[in-house]
């Protein structure tokens, strides 16, 4: 199969396409000022948002549904998310988790793209598709799911063979949006943080060699070595 990665957006809040000859699925949808960026990004590789096949969220939170209801209402494209998030990207109310330390310059930053990018105006999803741990979707890529509990109770890993990645979502971070941090390091705003390094450790023996987070640049390396660089 050819397929190709294509990152949307920036190491603030990213989404991430799998292009294939059978179509695209998108890894988590942005914010929900990100149609133009994706629409850009799709025709730079002679695409269009017709050609989605489905969104796969790792979680259920409002910075990766974006565009989700756009996608679902204007092309019919369906929103997959596993059934512990369910709730949560239709728009039922979660706990406040803590996002630790913070330094005013980067959380500004933060902010302020979230704001630019329309991130106060969150369009949770009419309807979803459920998944679960385990399941390996009908879409391009063949996805697989892992649960990873933690940052939330559904989130999860997407393991992509195809183009040699993982999808990590929150439980991990190279880029600390409230304090700038580049270190590998557990996500703010998490549920339950000391849940997630045991759920990290099902992706330790994964061959894959690119360990894509929701904030913070690529990490190139394997699983194993991502959690070993762990800080904190």
């Amino acid at each position: 199969m050819n397929a190709e990665l294509i990152r949307i957006g920036d190491d603030i809040v990213a989404m991430h396409a799998v292009v294939t000859d059978e179509g695209i699925t998108l890894i988590d949808a942005g914010l929900p000022g990100d149609r133009r960026i994706l629409q850009q990004a799709l025709a730079a590789a002679g695409r269009r948002p017709e050609d989605i096949r489905g969104v796969v969220l790792t979680h259920g939170d409002s910075d990766h549904i974006g565009i989700a209801e756009w996608l679902r209402t204007e092309f019919d494209v369906p929103t997959f998310v596993h059934e512990a998030d369910a709730g949560r990207a239709k728009g039922e109310k979660t706990p406040g988790a803590s996002g630790g330390a913070m330094r005013l310059g980067p959380t500004l930053q933060f902010f302020a793209a979230a704001l630019r990018r329309g991130g106060m105006r969150t369009k949770h999803l009419g309807a979803v598709r459920t998944m679960r741990d385990g399941d390996v979707l009908d879409l391009p890529g063949s996805p697989e799911i892992i649960g990873l509990p933690g940052h939330s109770p559904g989130s999860v890993a997407i393991r992509v063979p195809a183009v040699d990645a993982i999808f990590v979502g929150d439980a991990l971070t190279t880029r600390h949006v409230l304090n700038g941090s580049t270190d590998v390091q557990l996500g703010p705003f998490s549920d339950d943080p000391e849940q997630t390094p045991e759920s990290l450790e099902r992706l330790r023996d994964l061959p894959e060699r690119s360990i894509v987070v929701g904030h913070g640049p690529i990490f190139r390396g394997t699983a194993a070595e991502m959690i070993a660089a762990r800080t904190r």
